[in-house]
Parts: structure tokens; sequence; C-alpha cells
């Protein structure tokens, strides 16, 4: 397997952008947030408000902690072998594979996913980091008109990472596409 080390550096710099900025939003409302009433942004509809989260989205299963970092830290190799697994299709691809599944669009939407799983995994590391440092997620954005539950950074960083992954999987990547990119014991090369 040929491996892209420009791409690896350019990932693992946006993850590192990516956290760093989950991580200062989070800092910026611990210091000017905690102990304070909400800073109303417009009143009624999105304020920021400071939320120490036990639990996972919408404060459930408070209180395991322990169960998050476990989840947290079988899952990140998991997205991270997946990236390289997609590296390794590009290679493929390069070297005139996959002609059967049009490479060029089955190209353009590998490199959709990889996007998608790196911000999955800097949410994941947003919120592990929290977790393991604070023992509770730091949550402030809350959308008081649709009566949303507070969340932060990271959470977007998820949310909308898997809004894209289900729309990927349900509309543009194809069964045999699906197949190359996660192949069963029987048919993987």
């Amino acid at each position: 397997m040929k491996f892209n080390s420009k791409k690896a550096v350019w990932y693992s710099v946006l993850v590192t952008i990516l956290i760093a900025l989950d991580q200062l939003t989070k800092f910026i409302a611990v210091w000017k947030l905690k102990g304070n009433e909400s800073f109303k942004i417009i009143k009624g509809v999105f304020e920021l408000e400071y939320l120490e989260n036990r639990g996972a989205a919408w404060g459930m299963l408070g209180g395991q902690r322990t169960m998050f970092i476990i989840v947290t830290i079988i899952l990140v190799p998991i997205i991270i072998m997946l990236i390289m697994r997609i590296e390794k299709l590009f290679s493929n691809i390069n070297e005139g594979k996959y002609i059967e599944l049009d490479g060029v669009k089955f190209a353009k939407k590998l490199n959709v996913l990889q996007y998608v799983l790196v911000a999955l995994l800097a949410g994941a590391l947003g919120n592990f980091i929290d977790r393991l440092i604070n023992g509770y997620v730091v949550d402030f954005l809350s959308f008081k008109l649709i009566n949303f539950p507070i969340f932060n950074v990271a959470d977007c960083y998820v949310t909308v990472a898997t809004a894209i992954l289900i729309i990927l999987m349900l509309f543009f990547i194809k069964g045999d596409e699906f197949d190359v990119i996660f192949p069963s014991k029987k048919k993987s090369e």
C-alpha cells in the first residue's frame, strides 16, 4: 500500500485545528459563562448557556464516563483505519482499479467520506478530552426557540458528519462501491 504522507499530515493538521477550535470555544464558555446568566445572542432564539453534561446527547446515560471513554478508545482507531482504507482505495484507483465503478466519481465520494470521518474523529476526540480531564463535557450552544438540548462545537462536528454519512450511504454510495469500501471477510482483498 502506498502511503500518502502529505495527506496524512493534512488530515492530522485538520483534526488538530478542529479539536483546538472546539477546546477554545469550551475554554471561553467556562471563562465567560460558568456561574453567569446565559448570553443572549438572539433573545428567545439562540443563547450561550454553560452546562456540564455528564452524559451523551441530551444528557442521556449520565454518569457513564468510563463507558464513553472506552467507546471512544474503541471508535477512534476504527475511524483512523477507515481513513487509511480509503487512502488505499485512492492508490488503487490511481493504478487503474475499480474502472467498473467509474473511478473519478468513486474517488470524489471517497474524498467526501474522508472529510466526514475527519469531522467524526475531531468531534469524538474533542468530547473525549473533556470527559478525560473534567469528567464531563462542556456544552454552551442553546437554541431556545425549539427547546433543543444545549450542545458544543464537537457535537456539531459529529452531528453534521453523521448526517452527511447517512446521506452518502443512502443516496450516493452504491452497493458495489459500499462493498469495496467495507469488504466482507469473504470478499476482502
